[in-house]
């Protein structure tokens, strides 16, 4: 089985330098895009392959190139920036890929801003991410010195700057014009769209916001081709994914494993089935912000449409799993209250819904709800659906509430009807 992304990484052992990525092929695909390949070319290639964005989204990673105006003006730089902020609770997939092979998206970078023609480009790191960052810091030195950064980079008449911003830590700035307005000094706000930032991003220019998985691909897709990547998978949908498991499993972790594995797959092969004593119940596939798929689904594979059609989402493909020890709905409010205090507080029903969600959550789970709140609950998670909010934020949020009371409304009506709750 291939594992491109994560082959020469060694858990527990230093990132790869540079003269360690270049051994094994690193840096090749520069070569191969500044002699053979004009932009058009790359962007044309990455839309062949079919690589969906693995930030959570899943939206076409060619596509969201090919939308940047190449002509026009060019006094002002265009500019990618590569999303590393993963502030998704139960997601740890991209930390992976930072600590230990960071030229891997170096390289990938260069030829995504070569693509767009981005001549200035940002990693924005999550706060916490300390060790990261410093990691990053060391190989962006390492590529500057040896000329694939800067001017004229391996004297191809581009020039490229990657500089490396540390957020300031709120879960907002995953929504990708959030994070624009923060880069830009601003509060972290969505903004309005259109325009999308490939027209108009960052400091009004034409900007691509892609996810550290995303970006790691760039370099071998450009190196072995579309059909190679197409081929990785078990479906349709190209490549492999990282996939990771938290939760009272055996063996928690991360994962690169082919597009379209099963639930029960990544469950029982990789994390090693439930902790003795424990029986699954349910998980959210793709971080918290996904709906619950239970046991019934434990043969739906893991791909971005199987999933969808299953009634979740593949999300960043990181599941957190609930056991039969652990109250659903702790787990649920939980979630919410992650949720509720990380709201922006732009809009309405974000603002008062989450907090109002929050609260009647934290009664029904200390014994002192009433019945009508279940209905209360189901009504915000209608309200907090797609098209009645400024982002996505509360949508993302009302997954878990609006699958947790279908999946597990027993539990809820059990801690209102007893009056306290059964796993206490």
């Amino acid at each position: 089985m291939e594992r491109p992304l994560t082959q020469n990484i060694i858990p527990g052992s230093a990132a790869l330098s540079l003269d360690d990525y270049r051994k094994n092929g690193g840096y090749k695909s520069l070569g191969i895009v500044f002699k053979k390949m004009a932009p058009a070319e790359i962007t044309n290639l990455v839309k062949a392959s079919n690589l969906l964005g693995r930030g959570g989204a899943g939206f076409p990673t060619g596509v969201k190139w090919s939308l940047v105006p190449l002509e026009g003006d060019r006094s002002k730089p265009n500019y990618l920036v590569c999303n590393a902020d993963e502030m998704e609770p139960g997601t740890f997939k991209d930390r992976y890929l930072l600590e230990g092979n960071p030229h891997q998206l170096i390289e990938g970078m260069i030829i995504s801003a070569y693509a767009i023609q981005a001549e200035k480009a940002y990693i924005f790191l999550r706060w916490a991410y300390k060790k990261a960052e410093e990691i990053l810091r060391k190989a962006i030195d390492e590529a500057y010195k040896a000329g694939y950064l800067g001017k004229n980079v391996l004297g191809s008449g581009f020039n490229l700057d990657l500089y490396v911003h540390s957020s300031a830590g709120r879960y907002i700035c995953g929504e990708e014009t959030a994070l624009l307005n923060s880069l830009e000094g601003k509060r972290a706000l969505p903004r309005t769209k259109p325009p999308f930032p490939a027209i108009s991003g960052l400091f009004g220019r034409p900007t691509v916001v892609n996810n550290v998985e995303t970006l790691s691909w760039i370099s071998h897709i450009v190196r072995n081709g579309s059909d190679w990547f197409k081929g990785l998978s078990l479906t349709p949908t190209g490549g492999t994914k990282l996939f990771g498991v938290s939760g009272k499993v055996k063996n928690p972790g991360t994962w690169e494993l082919p597009l379209g594995i099963t639930v029960r797959e990544l469950l029982e092969e990789h994390a090693g089935g439930m902790l003795p004593g424990h029986k699954f119940r349910g998980a959210l596939p793709g971080g918290a912000s996904t709906d619950f798929l239970v046991e019934e689904h434990l043969d739906v594979k893991m791909d971005f449409s199987t999933v969808a059609a299953a009634g979740s989402r593949m999300g960043t493909g990181t599941m957190i799993v609930l056991d039969d020890k652990t109250c659903p709905v702790a787990f649920v409010h939980n979630v919410e209250r992650f949720f509720a205090l990380e709201s922006c507080g732009w809009c309405t029903p974000c603002r008062e819904g989450l907090p109002w969600v929050e609260k009647m959550l934290e009664s029904i789970e200390e014994g002192t709800g009433k019945m009508e709140y279940l209905d209360l609950l189901k009504f915000n998670a209608k309200y907090f659906g797609p098209g009645n909010t400024f982002c996505a934020h509360a949508p993302g949020a009302a997954e878990p509430l609006q699958s947790g009371l279908k999946y597990f409304y027993d539990d809820f009506v059990k801690h209102i009807t007893d009056k306290k709750c059964p796993w206490r």
